[in-house]
């Protein structure tokens, strides 16, 4: 596993959000858990009781989206960019990508919660390759197929 001490940014409401799902599996999503595991562990041999089994698996991911929520909220930066036409993490950017025109959000996923909209790191290919640049402006990138693309930032604004 790779450690960044990039901060996430993150809006208010995202922020908001985190924290309280945190907060939720930690208390009460730890409490279900351990009630389904004992319940299950109750219905006698582990090593067919498929209920077990699920439930553990069930922990597994929980404890593991914990861990991804402590990571993100530890180093994190709450806030909007400056609308000054200047790409960064939490502009919704739109682009000219290889021709094609496309609206995505510089960031992360969790900044999107339920919106239905690309989003791409400031640390991907094409995130790297528009993260500072300004309206206007050209820059390309090399995709994973070794092609130089190019890009042009054709508006950008706060998310």
């Amino acid at each position: 596993m790779t450690e960044t001490t990039e901060a996430t940014w993150l809006t208010q409401e995202a922020y908001d959000r985190l924290t309280a799902e945190l907060a939720h599996l930690e208390g009460e999503g730890r409490r279900d858990i351990v009630d389904k595991i004992a319940k299950a562990r109750d219905e006698g041999d582990l090593k067919e009781n498929g209920g077990y089994h699920a439930a553990r698996e069930e922990q597994a991911k929980q404890e593991a989206r914990i861990r991804e929520l402590k990571a993100k909220l530890a180093n994190v930066h709450i806030g909007t960019p400056a609308d000054d036409g200047v790409v960064e993490p939490g502009m919704l950017v739109t682009a000219s990508v290889a021709g094609d025109e496309m609206t995505f959000l510089l960031g992360s996923r969790e900044i999107a919660g339920s919106a239905d909209i690309d989003v791409f790191s400031p640390t991907s290919p094409l995130g790297a390759a528009i993260n500072g640049r300004k309206v206007g402006d050209t820059t390309s990138y090399t995709a994973p197929n070794g092609r130089d693309i190019g890009v042009e930032i054709v508006a950008a604004r706060p998310f």
